[in-house]
């Protein structure tokens, strides 16, 4: 086979997968899902668990407890925290850390509004921020970063930056997967998927963190709003102006999801400089400096 014919059949792959999405009820599966993942009974919660470490390389040393039966279900391993000092943050204070253990997917500079999601495929800031125009005029020319978070990963998100939230956002949508072949094939991805959009106040301006659902993730939860799914909404976005002030540190727990899914971080422009040695397909975990930050003139 040539190289042309592998590509042609990768990409044919791609779509079928992509399509075959389509005609799955993703919501209805998504949230069998989060039920089976919080049932409790100690040897179906157990014999769950131990499939999942059969079929993925988890790494149990860094979390709060090591042994796997001693979470109270699927989910509360899954979702499991960090035990205390296991992710030191750097000494620069101007360092903007990655909120997640993740690869990521795409990075680099927001072009006229849009953001690169793989080959032939962009989506808009407004499109993304379901429509919030004054959001999404600050990050029109800014820069962003897209982290894929596989099943294997720890799933807690945490700030980037010192932050205050100022607003968001729940934007009901698909639920189709996230994974590379599915971005590769499906136009308008992270725009289209239900997400949680949550934009701070922070010394290098306004940051945007954007959560973003897909096929078997069955909630997303912020330490501000607790569990915003299930269930699976229709309708229209709805957003949120915060009564009480939310201040957040750099590397305290934003939200979590169950299952894998994405992040997706939006800076104004000259904010932030991503390190050079980054770039789609680096693994990346949650401490580690994605870049330099810098406040605005």
């Amino acid at each position: 086979m040539s190289a042309r014919d592998h590509i042609g059949g990768a990409y044919l792959a791609d779509r079928l997968f992509a399509l075959l999405q389509l005609c799955l009820p993703t919501r209805w599966l998504s949230l069998l899902v989060h039920r089976i993942a919080n049932i409790r009974h100690t040897a179906f919660k157990n014999a769950l668990i131990r499939l999942f470490l059969r079929g993925y390389p988890v790494d149990l040393s860094e979390s709060e407890s090591p042994v796997a039966e001693n979470y109270a279900s699927f989910n509360h391993f899954f979702t499991r925290a960090l035990r205390p000092g296991a992710r030191p943050l750097p000494e620069a204070q101007d360092a903007f850390v990655s909120p997640v253990d993740g690869t990521i997917s795409q990075l680099g500079e927001i072009r006229d509004g849009r953001v690169f999601q793989a080959k032939g495929h962009e989506y808009t800031v407004l499109e993304l921020l379901a429509g919030d125009e004054d959001a999404a005029r600050r990050f029109a020319h800014g820069r962003f970063c897209t982290i894929y978070l596989a099943p294997y990963n720890y799933h807690r998100i945490h700030m980037p930056i010192d932050g205050r939230l100022r607003r968001w956002s729940y934007v009901p949508g698909r639920l189709f997967s996230v994974n590379a072949a599915t971005a590769r094939a499906m136009p308008r991805l992270f725009a289209r998927n239900e997400r949680l959009n949550a934009v701070f106040d922070t010394p290098a301006g306004d940051v945007a963190v954007s959560m973003i659902g897909a096929l078997f993730v069955g909630s997303l939860e912020t330490v501000w709003a607790g569990c915003v799914t299930p269930p699976h909404a229709r309708g229209e976005p709805q957003f949120y102006e915060t009564m009480n002030p939310v201040r957040l540190g750099r590397g305290e727990e934003l939200g979590r999801f169950n299952m894998g899914s994405t992040v997706i971080l939006l800076t104004e422009p000259g904010a932030v400089d991503w390190s050079p040695r980054l770039a789609a397909g680096s693994t990346v975990r949650m401490g580690e400096a994605l870049g330099r930050w810098r406040a605005p003139r």
